[in-house]
Parts: structure tokens; C-alpha cells; sequence
């Protein structure tokens, strides 16, 4: 059990990074890939695709985190 729980704790800590990396990259360009001036609420959209795109890992991590609890219960 010990595994299954360090092994969530790494694949929270990479997705916890690529999604500051995203943010990050989507609020510091000023222009995208076709030239446009990424006008703040742009950017704000740019940010809530990045946030639905996230939903899959969140809610598979949200599932991953009840299983670890109630394995380790027994």
C-alpha cells in the first residue's frame, strides 16, 4: 500500500508542475502561435481551457485518493 500511495504523490507533484508551467506559459506570451496579441481576457480564456483540460487528471487523482483511503482502512 505503501507504493500506491508514494506513487500518487509523484503523479500529483508532475501534474501539480505541468499545469504552473502551462499557466505560466498562457499569462507571459504576448502573442500565440498565429500572431494575435493575447489581450488579458484572452489570456483568461486561454487559462479556463487549461482548467477544463485539468478536470480528467483531477477527478482520476479525486478517484485514486478514495481508493488509497479505503484500501489502507484495512
Amino acid at each position: 500500500m505503501k507504493i500506491s500511495w508514494t506513487l500518487w504523490w509523484v503523479v500529483n507533484i508532475f501534474w501539480l508542475i505541468v499545469f504552473a508551467l502551462g499557466t505560466a506559459f498562457v499569462w507571459l506570451r504576448e502573442v500565440d502561435a498565429t500572431g494575435a496579441i493575447q489581450t488579458p481576457e484572452i489570456k483568461l480564456l486561454s487559462f479556463v481551457v487549461l482548467l477544463l483540460t485539468f478536470t480528467f487528471p483531477i477527478l482520476f487523482q479525486g478517484i485514486w485518493l478514495i481508493i488509497n483511503l479505503v484500501v489502507s482502512k484495512r
